[in-house]
């Protein structure tokens, strides 16, 4: 990326997604060596703003390694400066800029379950402080050779395939997002007054209830890009099956063609023609990992296939995506697992959405 791209970048995710105002505490993680030149325009940026900023970076090479080498002590270890950090941050940015993202994917998936079971507490704790207001978060990623590799793109390609996802191509991407901000209230403000939703399309026909729950909005201040509306659906609501086409990647692992039956809100019965002994011991976490989390349509007209990276993938304009595993609390969701996999579904080859019997979205749009 150009430097006056990566400080624009900075820019919108320091101004925009985050809004950092003087005296914040901003903790910055950063996943790889190569998001250097984005970390240090956010850093500088932050500084700027009179907040106090603190950089976290970490190896692709250690999760792996822990992985292998932790006993189950560690695995369930969480250090308390981790702990802090999720009470204490004003505003959290998470730059991803992997090296290599099959490292994960021959690890003990056993352990992997372990460690998402450990972790959980602290994630919740970063969502429900989140539903609160009371801290400000975004997760973006740097291009690097590895994200291009998957997405069959040479670096290049997929620099500018990630600046076009994010607006950045324009003058003003802010301005940009807030147009797209307010269509996504507009269209979250129609679904709110509906509570059972069916969708329909290829091996799928499933219903739910939002009852009580809020769809809520994504115009690129939690994920950069965006582009998503999404609910937690009533636990015990979901009911048929889905067909999910597109590959699902998760921790580096894949499953593809996955076909799901779903009773009272939980999984009955899953099945994958590829990676299907994964799907089975993700779905078998923990007691809340075979219930629907999330359900959510996908909005970014800019993204238009999968790329392997689900920040990308999840809010490719003509799909939905099912979440198994944790809710979101801002949804109104209630269900608590290790487990959130975002399993994304085209619906523009004849899906439908109907909303207490309404017809609203066909082929991919919006119809209201």
């Amino acid at each position: 990326m150009f430097n006056p791209l990566i400080k624009k970048y900075a820019d919108v995710l320091v101004d925009y997604s985050t809004s950092v105002k003087k005296n914040d505490l901003v903790i910055i993680y950063a996943r790889g060596y190569e998001a250097q030149p984005l970390v240090k325009e956010i850093y500088k940026a932050c500084l700027i703003k009179g907040a106090n900023p603190i950089v976290r970076t970490s190896m692709d090479e250690l999760a792996e390694t822990f992985i292998k080498y932790a006993s189950d002590e560690q695995l369930e270890y969480i250090d308390e400066m981790t702990k802090q950090e999720v009470e204490l941050a004003d505003v959290m940015i998470f730059i991803g800029a992997p090296s290599n993202i099959k490292n994960m994917a021959n690890a003990d998936a056993q352990k992997l379950a372990k460690r998402s079971n450990a972790t959980r507490p602290v994630l919740s704790r970063r969502l429900e402080r989140s539903a609160k207001n009371e801290m400000r978060w975004v997760i973006a990623d740097y291009p690097t050779n590895a994200l291009a590799q998957e997405a069959n793109m040479s670096l290049e390609e997929y620099s500018e395939f990630l600046i076009n996802a994010c607006y950045l191509d324009l003058e003003n991407p802010v301005q940009k997002w807030i147009e797209i901000d307010n269509e996504q209230k507009r269209l979250a403000e129609i679904l709110n007054k509906y509570s059972t939703y069916r969708f329909v399309g290829e091996k799928t026909d499933v219903t739910f209830s939002t009852s009580g729950r809020t769809w809520v909005p994504c115009s690129g201040n939690m994920n950069f890009p965006d582009g998503e509306i999404f609910t937690s659906p009533v636990e015990d609501s979901a009911n048929g099956k889905i067909y999910f086409d597109f590959p699902q990647n998760y921790h580096g692992s894949t499953s593809k063609e996955v076909y799901i039956e779903l009773v009272d809100g939980k999984v009955v019965n899953a099945s994958a023609e590829v990676g299907n002994d994964f799907l089975q011991s993700m779905l078998n976490m923990d007691s809340g990992s075979r219930f629907v989390g999330e359900i959510a349509i996908g909005t970014n007209e800019r993204v238009q296939d999968v790329t392997g990276n689900i920040l990308f993938d999840e809010k490719i304009g003509g799909s939905i995506h099912v979440a198994f595993g944790a809710s979101y609390p801002e949804a109104g969701g209630k269900n608590q697992s290790g487990l959130h996999w975002d399993m994304i579904k085209n619906m523009k080859n004849g899906g439908e959405i109907y909303a207490d019997g309404n017809l609203i979205y066909q082929n991919g749009k919006f119809i209201i």
